[in-house]
């Protein structure tokens, strides 16, 4: 990632009052969006990293904010349906990427898994992610697709500037493709240990590094689990050989303990968006590492 840094940096740039006001969503996207920028510009980010997209209301400093950006780079309904009125009523002379639409990568079925589980009804999660897995920044081969489709919209916008769009995309490309080789490799002969996941959030993820969970303690939509599947859960932890139960901020670590309450398995948490790091450039390489790193840490059998 250092070289691909050091590499954008000679690339030219010129910029001018045409480059776009560009508003990105959430952290690792908009850490994308700022890889094929480059030097030309900073994209604005709606979210700060680690907030939750599926709980997020907009401050009035937000909209105000919304409202002066050319172009928006967003997931998509999938992930922000919050987002879809705001972008209509508060940016309607923006252009607007939804991600999600974009062609050239495989989406996950987001109801792979019928959720027949009992939860508990005092938590109210008003999450409907479609028919599509929004979370597919999580795999660094889709995020290659969505690079040159950033690149391609911003040149759209910007065509003076459409080369050096393109050339930085490239580099974003070649960066996110040695990422890929690097967290394959680090957790290949990982795939026969046993886990649970906070929710289903992170399979592209897996599917990209050739993990599948046991189960999870929430779907996609992360409503609190009920007494019953707490139970099936606590079986499966013996009956499976499950390792290690993985907790995240949106779901807490109060049911990764409560599951693994008298067992060996360890407990680690997991963030997908970007909890403490630092909105920019390097923040996507960061995730996706420190990612690999916690599966790791996790799933490995100590010595």
């Amino acid at each position: 990632m250092i070289r691909f840094l050091a590499a954008l940096s000679l690339l030219p740039a010129v910029a001018t009052a045409d480059v776009p006001r560009v508003m990105t969503d959430i952290a690792p996207i908009h850490s994308l969006t700022a890889q094929v920028m480059g030097d030309l510009g900073t994209p604005d980010l709606l979210l700060p990293p680690g907030a939750d997209p599926h709980d997020f209301a907009l401050r009035p400093s937000d909209a105000a904010r919304l409202g002066q950006a050319d172009l928006v780079i967003w997931v998509g309904e999938g992930l922000t349906p919050w987002l879809a009125e705001p972008l209509q009523t508060l940016a309607p002379q923006a252009a607007s990427l939804s991600l999600l639409e974009v062609d050239g990568w495989e989406a996950l079925d987001a109801h792979e898994e019928e959720e027949t589980e009992e939860h508990d009804d005092d938590h109210d999660h008003d999450h409907d992610h479609g028919d599509i897995d929004p979370h597919g920044w999580l795999d660094p081969v889709v995020a290659q697709v969505w690079v040159a489709e950033i690149a391609r919209n911003l040149s759209t916008a910007d065509s003076e500037n459409a080369a050096t769009y393109a050339a930085n995309a490239q580099a974003a490309i070649v960066a996110l493709n040695a990422l890929e080789q690097d967290m394959v490799t680090q957790l290949a002969g990982l795939s026969d240990r046993a886990y649970v996941l906070p929710h289903d959030g992170y399979r592209y993820f897996e599917t990209r590094v050739g993990l599948t969970a046991q189960a999870a303690i929430a779907g996609l939509d992360a409503r609190t689990p009920g007494p019953a599947q707490i139970a099936q859960l606590r079986e499966q932890m013996t009956a499976q050989n499950v390792v290690c139960v993985f907790s995240d901020a949106e779901i807490g670590d109060r049911w990764a303990n409560l599951i693994t309450e008298g067992t060996a398995a360890k407990t680690v948490a997991i963030d997908g968006v970007g909890l403490g790091l630092g909105a920019g450039p390097m923040l996507y390489d960061q995730l996706i590492r420190r990612l690999a790193t916690q599966f790791t840490a996790c799933l490995e059998p100590d010595s």
